[in-house]
C-alpha cells in the first residue's frame, strides 16, 4: 500500500535529484530519476484504458438494455440513463473528498477497484436472472409479451448504482494520481504534465474503439451475460496493472496539519462571522509556504479579506486566517463561474448515449449480408476522432501556436475549452439537420406509423455529429480536465478532477429534467411528444435546435467569465 505521510524530519533540504513534497513506496524522498514521470504514468494510463473500456462497455448500450430486456419506454430509458450517468459523475466529489482528506489517492484507487469488480459481477449476475433469450429482444412484439419481474429490475438497478459508487472513487483519483507523477515545479515535467492529459485521453479512446464495437455486438446479438462479464474481466486487468506500478510511483505528502477542506471551511466561517468588520489591509503579503497557491492577494472576493490579520486585534472569538488560506478559498470561488457556464456542454454530451443511439436503431444498419452495425457502436467515432486529432493537437497545433502566443501549451486552458464549446454548438446544428432528413425520409416512404420498420437511410448519416463530438472533446473535455486539476490547491487535485466530472453529471441531470419538462408541456398540447416511442412521429430535431440555442447562450456567458478569469501564478509562470 501507499506509504503514510513522511515525518517532518525527512522534509529537510532536498537533494537536486529529489522531488519536493513527494516520497517513494518506501516513504523516502522521491528521486526524480527513479520515480514518477512517464515510466510511472504508463501503468496508470493502462489502468485508465482498461477501466474506461469496462465502464463504457456498459454505459454505451445501456439505453438498449433498458428498452429491450427491461421493457422501458424510450423517454423513460433516456431519463434513467441520464440520471445514472449524472450520479456516476457526481459521486466522484465524495470519493475525491475521502481520498484527499483521509485515504490518499493510491489507497482509494485500490479500494474502489475491488468494489468496482464486485459491482460488475453483480451486474453480470443480474443479467443471468433474466429469463429472456437475447434474440427475443430483436422484435418489439416479443419484448412486450414477457416483462421482467420486479426483483430482476430492482437487482439490476442496485448493481448499476454500486458501479456508480465504485466509479466515484476510481476515476478522479486515477487521473489525479497519474498527473501527480509529474513535478509542477520543474519546467520540463510541467510541460509533460499538460501532455499527459492529452495522451491519457488518446490512449483511453484507443481502448474504447477496440472494445466498444465487439461489446455492443455481443450484447445485441449474443448474450447480455457475456456482454457484462467481459467488462468485469477488464476491471481485474485494470487493478493488476495499477498494482504493478506501485514501486515506481511518487506519493504526495501532506504539508499542513489541517487538510485543505478544514482550512477553506474556516475561511468561509470566519468571513461570515466578520461580515460587519472593515476589510483588513489588502497589501499583498507573500508567504513561502509550499503546497498552497503562491500568488498575491486576489482583487476579487474582497469580503474574504476580512479574515486576514489586520492592524487592529481581531474581534474576540474570531480567528485570523493566513493569506495563503484566504487565497485557497478564493481559488475555489473563482472556478464556479467557469463551472456553471460549462454545464450546457455537459447537457449536450449526454445525448450521444441516449437519443443518438435510438435514432440509429431506426436506420439502415446493414453491412454486406447478415451483419447489422450495433447502433451503440457508432459512439466509437467519438473515440476515433479523439485518436486522430489528439496527436495533431499535441504535435502540430501546439508547436505552431506557441510561435505566435509564446505560451508553452500553445493556447491557454480557457481558450481551449471555449473552442470545444463552439464545436459542440455546431454539432447540435448537424444533429438537427440529420434528424430532419430522417423524418422526411420516413414520411416519403410511408413509414411514419411503422416504428419497427427500417428507414431507407444509412446509419452513417449520424457519423458527422459523433465526429464533431470527438473534436469538441479534444478541446473542451481535455481542457476542462487539465484546468480543474491545475487551478485547485495541491491537496485538492482529486477534487479538481471531480469538479470537472460533475459538469458532465449535472449536465446529464439537466438533460433528464429538460426531457421531463418538455414531455409535460408538449405532451399536453400535442398527441405525440418530441420524445415519442415511435421516433418517426417524434421531433428530436426540435430538441436538438433547442440545445443549439442553449449551448450558444452558454458559450456567450462562458466567454464573459473566461475573459476576466485570473489564473494562479503557477499556471502562467
Amino acid at each position: 500500500m501507499a506509504p503514510n505521510a513522511m515525518p517532518e524530519s525527512s522534509q529537510s533540504p532536498l537533494l537536486e535529484d529529489t522531488v519536493a513534497g513527494a516520497v517513494d513506496h518506501k516513504g523516502l524522498p522521491a528521486k526524480r530519476s527513479t520515480s514518477g514521470g512517464w515510466s510511472s504514468s504508463y501503468f496508470i494510463i493502462g489502468t485508465g484504458v482498461a477501466e474506461r473500456a469496462a465502464y463504457y462497455g456498459v454505459e454505451a448500450n445501456l439505453v438498449n438494455y433498458l428498452t429491450g430486456p427491461l421493457g422501458e419506454s424510450t423517454a423513460m430509458a433516456a431519463k434513467n440513463v441520464n440520471t445514472w450517468y449524472g450520479v456516476t459523475t457526481l459521486l466522484p466529489l465524495i470519493g475525491a473528498f475521502v481520498a484527499d482528506s483521509y485515504l490518499g489517492r493510491y489507497r482509494t484507487v485500490v479500494i474502489a477497484s475491488l468494489l468496482y469488480i464486485l459491482a460488475m459481477g453483480l451486474l453480470t449476475m443480474s443479467a443471468t436472472l433474466s429469463s429472456h433469450n437475447p434474440h427475443d429482444f430483436q422484435h418489439k412484439q416479443k419484448i412486450m409479451s414477457s416483462s421482467p419481474s420486479k426483483f430482476e429490475v430492482i437487482f439490476f438497478f442496485i448493481s448499476l448504482y454500486v458501479v456508480a459508487i465504485a466509479e466515484g472513487g476510481h476515476k478522479p483519483c486515477t487521473q489525479a494520481f497519474g498527473a501527480d507523477q509529474f513535478d509542477g515545479e520543474d519546467p520540463k515535467e510541467r510541460q509533460a504534465k499538460s501532455s499527459y492529459f492529452n495522451w491519457l485521453n488518446f490512449s483511453v479512446c484507443i481502448g474504447l474503439s477496440v472494445s466498444r464495437v465487439p461489446l455492443s455486438y455481443v450484447q445485441d446479438n449474443i448474450n447480455w451475460v457475456v456482454g457484462f462479464g467481459i467488462p468485469c474481466i477488464m476491471l481485474v486487468v485494470a487493478l493488476l496493472l495499477f498494482l504493478a506500478g506501485t514501486n515506481t510511483y511518487r506519493y504526495n505528502v501532506k504539508r499542513e496539519e489541517n487538510n485543505a477542506f478544514s482550512r477553506i471551511s474556516k475561511v468561509f466561517v470566519e468571513a461570515a462571522r466578520n461580515w460587519i468588520l472593515s476589510p483588513s489591509s489588502e497589501k499583498a503579503i507573500e508567504e513561502g509556504v509550499k503546497g498552497t497557491l503562491s500568488h498575491q492577494s486576489s482583487p476579487k472576493f474582497k469580503f474574504l479579506n476580512k479574515v486576514m490579520p489586520g492592524p487592529k486585534p481581531s474581534k474576540e472569538g474570531t480567528k485570523a486566517c493566513s493569506i495563503s488560506e484566504v487565497e485557497e478559498a478564493k481559488a475555489i470561488l473563482r472556478l464556479f463561474p467557469i463551472w456553471s457556464t460549462c454545464l450546457i456542454y455537459g447537457l449536450v454530451l449526454a445525448q450521444s448515449s441516449t437519443f443518438f443511439t435510438k435514432q440509429g436503431t431506426t436506420m439502415d444498419r446493414s453491412i454486406g449480408s447478415g451483419f447489422d452495425v450495433p447502433p451503440a457502436s457508432l459512439k466509437s467515432f467519438i473515440s476515433i476522432a479523439v485518436i486522430f486529432f489528439i496527436p495533431i493537437y499535441d504535435l502540430v497545433f501546439v508547436p505552431i501556436a506557441t510561435i505566435f502566443t509564446r505560451n508553452p501549451s500553445g493556447i491557454t486552458m480557457l481558450q481551449r475549452i471555449g473552442i470545444g464549446m463552439l464545436l459542440s454548438t455546431i454539432s447540435m446544428v448537424i444533429a438537427a439537420l440529420v434528424e430532419m432528413k430522417r423524418l422526411r425520409t420516413a414520411q416519403e416512404h410511408g413509414l411514419v406509423d411503422m416504428p419497427n420498420a427500417t428507414i431507407p437511410m444509412r446509419i452513417w448519416w449520424l457519423v458527422p455529429q459523433y465526429v464533431l463530438f470527438g473534436l469538441s472533446n479534444v478541446f473542451a473535455f481535455v481542457g476542462l480536465e487539465e484546468f480543474f486539476y491545475d487551478q485547485v490547491p495541491d491537496e485538492l487535485r482529486s477534487v479538481g478532477i471531480a469538479l470537472f466530472m460533475s459538469i458532465l453529471g449535472v449536465g446529464s441531470f439537466l438533460s433528464s429534467f429538460l426531457i421531463y419538462f418538455l414531455e409535460k408541456i408538449i405532451g399536453v398540447a400535442r398527441q405525440d411528444s418530441w420524445f415519442s416511442d415511435n421516433l418517426n412521429k417524434a421531433h428530436l430535431d426540435y430538441f436538438y435546435w433547442l440545445l443549439f440555442g442553449l449551448n450558444a447562450l452558454g458559450l456567450i456567458a462562458y466567454m464573459h467569465f473566461a475573459k476576466s478569469y485570473i489564473y494562479n501564478r503557477r499556471s502562467i509562470s
